[in-house]
């Protein structure tokens, strides 16, 4: 049986997989990233029976706007599987996307973990990638992927500090000789941003407005700290009015995203803080010479650098592709699997 798992094995290009609370990413073995989708998956319910009608891009478009007989949710939660069912069916489907013959592929997969992730977490991450096809299934932690994919020396004997913002956990890890030498995981990331989107516009504005309009604030104008001029650049948005139930429209500025957003950009910033007082001293001398890197699609927020600079007063730099990072270092652990063998992890 092992000799034909071998002999599968031929016939598929290996995989890294970055299972994301917002979005999944797939990299294949000397092909690079070659999916990018939203983790959202629309199923159909008849008679208790789950079908699944669309998945990634098709389905995000139905979030929040599906009948009664059609759901569509979001498998991963802060990073790890809420509905272990679901993913399955989504890394399946992925995976089949990718490889146009499904019948012989036996991929060999490397999945990325929040450092946070307890081993019932991992063990239902290996499990749902085992049986949606995989031959092996290995995890990498997520801090470690994204330095390598942010092109840092993580093998070098010097601290590096990284500050991975994903959809539902913040990572913020100093690494140094290719292992973690503090980490830790803070459930506050893209969601929670939308999430005080939301509530700051129901509070204030009395305007009830769904996540897709409150991630639309957040990309177009969203900022972490307050504008120069106090009020910036303003947007547009429609929503229900709370007061007399019909919808309206309203324009909401930077300065206002920027106070609806203070509570987790401090969260993340007192993350930061905690881990540089948890690095031993020659790291932290280390850490100050080179900075911290921001990778993750939250690093794209506005000024969030600036905003991390004033708090640590470090230098702060942003990774060239921060959406993709976690993908393409978990896809170089993949390609160099023999040097990165201690951080990934075949069994547990």
């Amino acid at each position: 049986m092992f000799g034909l798992e071998k002999l599968l094995g031929l016939f598929s290009a290996d995989m890294a997989i970055d299972l994301g609370t917002a979005n999944t990413l797939i990299y294949v073995k000397g092909r690079g990233i070659v999916l990018s989708e939203p983790s959202v998956v629309a199923y159909h319910i008849k008679d208790g029976v789950k079908k699944v009608l669309a998945v990634g891009e098709d389905a995000k478009l139905m979030l929040g706007r599906t009948p009664g007989s059609i759901e569509a949710i979001r498998p991963m939660r802060e990073g790890v599987i809420a509905d272990f069912d679901v993913a399955e069916e989504m890394i399946k489907h992925f995976i089949r996307k990718v490889h146009k013959r499904s019948t012989f592929s036996k991929p060999k997969v490397i999945v990325c973990v929040p450092h946070g992730a307890t081993p019932v977490e991992k063990r239902a991450i290996r499990q749902s990638v085992l049986s949606a096809g995989a031959r092996r299934a290995g995890l990498i932690a997520e801090p470690i992927a994204a330095a390598i994919g942010a092109g840092m020396p993580i093998t070098d004997p010097t601290g590096n500090m990284v500050v991975d913002i994903g959809g539902g956990t913040t990572e913020v890890a100093v690494l140094s000789l290719g292992d973690i030498v503090y980490a830790r995981s803070v459930r506050v990331g893209g969601d929670r941003m939308d999430e005080a989107i939301i509530n700051y516009l129901r509070r204030q504005q009395n305007l009830l407005v769904g996540e897709s309009t409150a991630e639309r604030i957040k990309t177009s104008i969203g900022t972490a700290r307050m504008p120069d001029d106090g009020r910036g650049s303003s947007m547009q948005i429609r929503g229900r009015d709370l007061l007399n139930g019909v919808p309206k429209e309203v324009e909401i500025s930077q300065a206002q995203v920027a106070e609806a957003l203070a509570e987790p950009v401090q969260a993340i910033c007192e993350a930061v803080m905690t881990a540089l007082e948890a690095t031993p001293p020659d790291l932290a001398a280390d850490i100050v010479d080179r900075g911290v890197m921001l990778t993750g699609g939250g690093a794209l927020l506005g000024d969030l650098d600036l905003a991390l600079r004033e708090q640590t007063g470090l230098a702060v730099s942003i990774a060239d592709e921060s959406l993709n990072c976690v993908a393409l270092g978990t896809g170089k652990a993949l390609e160099y699997e023999k040097l990165l063998r201690h951080v990934i992890d075949y069994d547990s």
